[in-house]
């Protein structure tokens, strides 16, 4: 049935305001792999653009009328493109430095929301749908998000939403419940959130078929000193994920960025780890692996290794001589130092950190 001319209308705006979302949403992922102190200004100057036309959408969507069926869904796609507008205002309008790496981080945290926001429109506009697919994946979407969705895909919460100790998971929309799947757990970094780190690596999971595991520290960062109250979480996280989906325990890699690679190693090297991978991002190798045990039983371990030369906050020494007392002691790594990247998360490298793992998860 053809459209009415105010549904027409609607739905022509409603495009407008898609192609600058996503526009606007990709510019900020670029932005983030390139972050480094010296290009900020650089990179807010290059999002400007996609900020001026995302706002003028949204305010073109504010001055419509739609139509009385479709008021819930512009409600919702309207708080969509605000959402990403407003990570796009706060990551580049200018602010002195010490409210810099504030803003930065805000940026980071209404990205991941805005996609949460997103993820739902995928099996309405095949646009979104191809966002979040990888590039190679996107031929396949009918077999990779089949209509309806199978039982139990999708997004997934334990816990508190906003609070933390819980996680969040992401099943993918192709679930098949007769074949097992290799997961995915994923740490974010100090004063991070799961619920937003599993957007580092939902494309990747919707493309290749993985469960990701998106945990929150039950403090702001890891059980990096005292008490490790985080290690058997995870491990409690694992065994439930087992009991309600198909799960291959011969194929649980355990990743994550600064702090939570630093744990990665902490708690993927520990006695009886369930572990069979650990890919730590932009971390150090904590001086409690020396003490308790943990270089020992790194003997035969597979570890991909992934360090910036530019880092600023954790220097790339640390990370070779991560390495060289890794290997020293049985590990089986492979070191990866990213000429061009500082601290910050390098998407990038998840296809190949997902190739190294299993090669099974090769996109064809």
């Amino acid at each position: 049935m053809k459209p009415s001319g105010v549904e027409a209308v609607w739905q022509a705006k409603v495009a407008d305001s898609g192609t600058a979302l996503l526009s606007g949403l990709a510019a900020l992922e670029v932005a983030f792999r390139r972050l480094h102190p010296p290009e900020i200004d650089g990179l807010r100057e290059q999002i400007a653009p996609r900020l001026a036309a995302l706002a003028e959408s949204r305010d073109t969507l504010a001055a419509i009328e739609p139509p009385p069926d479709l008021a819930d869904l512009h409600r919702h796609w309207s708080h969509v493109v605000t959402m990403a507008g407003r990570a796009l205002e706060a990551f580049a309008e200018p602010a002195p430095p010490q409210a810099a790496a504030p803003r930065i981080l805000q940026a980071m945290q209404l990205h991941a929301r805005a996609q949460e926001a997103l993820f739902p429109f995928r099996r309405v506009f095949p646009p979104i749908s191809d966002f979040f697919f990888e590039t190679a994946a996107r031929p396949r979407a009918a077999e990779l998000a089949p209509e309806p969705a199978p039982e139990k895909a999708g997004l997934q919460v334990a816990g508190d939403p906003e609070g933390r100790g819980g996680f969040h998971l992401y099943v993918p929309d192709s679930y098949d419940e007769a074949e097992p799947l290799p997961l995915v757990v994923a740490l974010h970094g100090g004063f991070g959130h799961g619920r937003d780190f599993l957007w580092t690596w939902l494309r990747e999971a919707r493309s290749r078929r993985f469960l990701l595991l998106s945990p929150t520290s039950r403090d702001t960062t890891w059980a990096l000193n005292g008490a490790d109250l985080d290690g058997p979480a995870l491990r409690s996280m694992i065994d439930w994920v087992a009991e309600s989906w198909s799960l291959d325990r011969e194929r649980i890699l355990l990743t994550g960025l600064s702090d939570g690679a630093t744990f990665t190693l902490l708690a993927g090297l520990a006695e009886d780890a369930p572990y069979t991978a650990l890919a730590p991002v932009s971390g150090v190798l904590h001086p409690a692996n020396i003490s308790n045990g943990n270089l020992a039983r790194a003997r035969g371990k597979r570890i991909y290794l992934v360090h910036g030369t530019l880092d600023w906050m954790f220097p790339v020494a640390l990370a070779r001589e991560a390495r060289d007392l890794l290997v020293k002691n049985g590990a089986d790594v492979l070191f990866r130092e990213v000429a061009d990247l500082s601290h910050t998360y390098p998407r990038e490298e998840n296809g190949r950190i997902l190739e190294w793992f299993d090669p099974r998860l090769a996109l064809s």
